[in-house]
């Protein structure tokens, strides 16, 4: 059952079919943890020259506390995010997808924001209904689909997903309006639980995205298990890709070249041993950046971190003052920039950071 769909909707899938670096969209701060304009232009600026297909808004990366009331952020992030890729790319900027969260008139509430600043898709949170079951998720997923189209989530426990199974992401898939799930469990088997949904369901109109940080590389080479079909990955929604977004690029067309390759090269099996060294390499600097030794509390620092070194952020400030790196946390990060120089894109950023921040 493919969809029948807009022409702004077509273009999108057949977009992420062929397969984007989306990059989840930081949120940069002053000292006193006031938005800062200029850098937060400068980083889509920087999606945008790095060749990244999309940028992720309103995500967890963005910080969900943009929420809150005494912060009231995320209408103006959305903005700004959408208007700079106006300007600055003009008719070919790239896709636009708005986090949507909450219980569903909350949820509803943000798509429709979304939509009326012409935001491609949303990419749908489902941490707000921990207790309720499938068919009420599912509803909760519809009501948003008649918006705007979505993008599926499936987010890791640990940082406030919730176990969603085979039979949930069968039924998702029925809903006409998902052009693609990002797949973020951190687990390989929940990882196949959806793709085989996915397989089951014979749509080839959806494409699977992963956000697994820890195994971005064998998730874009595996072709997973189903029944008339295998389905590859197509791309990437990831916090990791918010840094080195240039070189993230480059990773993801080399993927794609292996497992698109037509017929299958001598050179193949070489190319994806090194794509898998590097997947591993990158799970080393993603334990630094992330924090996983603590259950992800630094994971927003740590992404802030690098950016700060680069001189794309001011400091590693959050919305919330107690959100900073980990103990050990700085000293992991000094590791992984000494040891894989290779996967920075940290010339780039020099060439052009002046312009990107004037």
């Amino acid at each position: 059952m493919d969809a029948s769909d807009s022409d702004g909707t077509t273009e999108l899938r057949r977009a992420l079919l062929r397969g984007l670096v989306i990059p989840a969209h930081p949120l940069a701060l002053t000292d006193t943890r006031r938005l800062d304009e200029r850098r937060q232009v400068a980083l889509t600026r920087y999606y945008c020259d790095a060749g990244a297909g999309g940028i992720a808004v309103g995500v967890h990366t963005t910080q969900f506390a943009i929420r809150d009331p005494g912060v009231r952020l995320l209408r103006p992030v959305l903005e700004l995010a959408h208007r700079t890729l106006r300007e600055w790319c003009g008719d070919h900027r790239p896709f636009a997808i708005a986090g949507v969260c909450g219980r569903t008139a909350q949820a509803v509430g943000e798509a429709e924001l979304a939509a009326s600043i012409e935001y491609d898709a949303a990419l749908v949170s489902l941490a707000g209904l921990q207790d309720d079951d499938n068919e009420r998720v599912l509803d909760h997923c519809r009501r948003v689909a008649e918006v705007i189209p979505v993008m599926g989530f499936y987010l890791q426990p640990a940082v406030g997903g919730r176990v969603l199974d085979r039979a949930f992401w069968r039924e998702f898939l029925e809903i006409e309006r998902v052009v693609a799930i990002k797949v973020a469990p951190f687990d390989r088997y929940r990882t196949l639980d959806v793709a085989a949904a996915l397989a089951e369901s014979g749509r080839r109109d959806v494409a699977l995205y992963t956000g697994n940080d820890d195994a971005i590389v064998t998730d874009l080479l595996t072709p997973f298990p189903g029944q008339a079909r295998r389905v590859h990955f197509s791309g990437g929604l990831l916090g990791q890709w918010a840094v080195w977004t240039k070189s993230a690029v480059d990773v993801l067309r080399r993927c794609l070249a292996v497992t698109r390759a037509e017929p299958p090269c001598e050179v193949r099996g070489e190319e994806l041993l090194q794509l898998l060294a590097l997947g591993a390499d990158l799970t080393d600097v993603n334990a630094a950046l992330f924090d996983p030794a603590h259950q992800f509390a630094g994971c927003i620092a740590g992404i802030h971190e690098v950016l700060r070194r680069q001189g794309l952020l001011a400091g590693r400030w959050c919305l919330d003052p107690r959100e900073d790196l980990s103990a050990g946390q700085l000293e992991e990060i000094d590791r992984v920039l000494a040891r894989y120089p290779q996967l920075s894109d940290d010339s780039f950023v020099r060439e052009h950071l002046d312009r990107w921040l004037n």
